[in-house]
């Protein structure tokens, strides 16, 4: 896992905005999720989400940017979300993901009527949020990041079929934590990030990014 010291990614990184924020490795897109400690222990062990205490009969979010999945899961502090897994997905999947992914709120830039939206709404699979990013305290950013929720058909597809690797980052996570308890962001380090490019007007478009 690459990266890079936090003050550095402030530097680099747009200061507002919606932007896809995540890290790509080769054709791959990082997505993080978290979870208690069965459902990671089997995630990791199978290189696949399932097991007894998986279900597939509700919805599961993914985020691109890192430390919006710390301010969720509380650096891995909060209940059922003590693990923090590092997945990687193939950036066609992802972007099959987008195709289908309708806003979880009516936004009129996006859809005609509210009435269209409630009806894509019932039929979607997937959920998009578009929710202030936050600093590593957990204080609201300018710019925006995105976070995806799945169900059904296509949860089951990502979960059993299109992940490449599972990988816990607990360890990291617990241990750059004690730095921002310190209040030592200087020497915080935390996975490099660049904005994706989609390059595709239609899902652009259906994420409100044009």
């Amino acid at each position: 896992m690459k990266t890079e010291k936090y003050k550095e990614q402030l530097l680099r990184l747009p200061k507002s905005g919606r932007h896809i924020i995540g890290c790509r490795e080769e054709d791959n897109i990082i997505v993080y999720q978290a979870f208690n400690p069965p459902i990671a222990n089997y995630a990791v062990a199978n290189q696949r989400f399932g097991g007894n205490a998986y279900s597939f009969n509700r919805m599961s979010w993914i985020k691109p940017g890192f430390l919006w999945m710390m301010y969720r899961a509380g650096w891995a502090t909060k209940e059922q979300q003590e693990r923090i897994l590092r997945i990687s997905l193939p950036v066609i999947h992802f972007k099959t993901i987008l195709q289908q992914a309708t806003f979880s709120s009516f936004k009129n830039e996006v859809y005609a009527s509210e009435e269209s939206w409630k009806a894509e709404l019932e039929q979607t699979e997937v959920r998009l949020q578009w929710d202030p990013d936050h600093d590593p305290y957990g204080n609201k950013q300018e710019w925006k990041a995105m976070q995806v929720g799945m169900k059904g058909a296509i949860l089951k597809s990502f979960c059993t079929e299109w992940i490449t690797s599972i990988e816990d980052i607990t360890l990291f996570v617990k241990t750059e934590y004690e730095k921002v308890l310190a209040k030592n962001t200087d020497d915080l380090n935390i996975p490099y990030e660049e904005v994706i490019a989609i390059n595709d007007d239609v899902i652009e478009r259906r994420i409100g990014l044009k």
